[in-house]
């Protein structure tokens, strides 16, 4: 059964006249009663009673009419959602995030759904890593990733900038202050997490710490901070941003903004789709964030 079979259906049904409906669907006579025999036989129904001067729906005929306009009108639906999805208003992102980009998110997600009221967006979250693979293979649509400056597959957007933050022992002399500079910190020994874990936020501290005096080992966030706080020797040591800080006794925590990582939008390779170029607007407009004009070329 073919959508124009319904078409021609409607149309002899609406209109009682076969020349009518003809000139409505702007065929010739003669196709439109070959559709609707077409139709007839496929069914295995009569849906007409002819006369020379009369058409009038069989009973079968008007059972069927509501069916039909249902499922022309399904149709329409689904040509009109694919429209929407094509111009970007209409659609479903699937966007692989973290926490610690949560507020910012939320945010961009308030700006798209005030212009585009059809466009949802689906959040995943997943391991840097996993996000970038997930956009590789089409099983997210767009990922956030920090400090990535090249990625093999895929398209970066930068949008802003972050600056690293600084655990310091409170009653160190170098936590007084609003933001300790760089050179101070040299002078005082680095938790640093392995290279393996991070390869990109590794080279990134070194690069900007030359000389840095290693310090007793990094191991999780929580408990190199306690550490930190109750170690007989100060120390320090660098971490992203997170959602929140968590709470440690006897540690501040500052912002460095002389060391700051990009947060790019990693997108499949090529022009970004209309519904991920609204959400790159929205996520580049959205108070606080520092739009980039270009993607970094892979």
């Amino acid at each position: 059964m073919e959508l124009r079979q319904l078409e021609c259906f409607v149309a002899v049904a609406e209109e009682l006249g076969f020349g009518r409906a003809a000139e409505r669907l702007r065929i010739v006579r003669a196709a439109l009663e070959r559709q609707i025999a077409a139709l007839e036989r496929e069914l295995g129904l009569r849906l007409f009673d002819r006369s020379i001067r009369h058409v009038r729906l069989t009973a079968a005929g008007e059972r069927l009419l509501p069916e039909a306009r249902a499922a022309l009108g399904a149709a329409d639906r689904v040509r009109r959602t694919a429209a929407g999805i094509a111009a970007g208003t209409e659609g479903l992102i699937r966007l692989g995030t973290a926490r610690a980009f949560a507020d910012r998110v939320y945010r961009a997600l308030d700006t798209l759904a005030a212009s585009r009221p059809g466009l949802r967006v689906r959040l995943e979250r997943a391991p840097q890593e996993a996000r970038l693979a997930a956009v590789r293979s089409g099983t997210f649509d767009a990922a956030l990733v920090r400090t990535v400056e090249h990625a093999e597959g895929v398209d970066l957007h930068p949008l802003w900038y972050e600056p690293l933050i600084a655990a310091l022992p409170a009653a160190h002399p170098l936590a007084a202050g609003e933001s300790p500079g760089l050179d101070a910190l040299l002078r005082l020994p680095l938790r640093l997490a392995p290279r393996a874990a991070n390869p990109a936020f590794h080279d990134l501290v070194t690069a900007a710490l030359p000389g840095w005096i290693p310090g007793p080992p990094f191991t999780t966030l929580h408990d190199t901070l306690t550490d930190l706080a109750a170690g007989p020797e100060p120390s320090w040591t660098v971490f992203h941003p997170v959602g929140g800080l968590p709470p440690v006794e006897r540690v501040v925590f500052r912002a460095l903004p002389d060391l700051t990582v990009p947060v790019s939008l990693a997108t499949p390779a090529g022009p970004p789709s209309p519904p991920i170029q609204a959400l790159l607007d929205a996520l580049c407009t959205t108070h606080g964030l520092r739009p980039a004009a270009v993607p970094t070329p892979r």
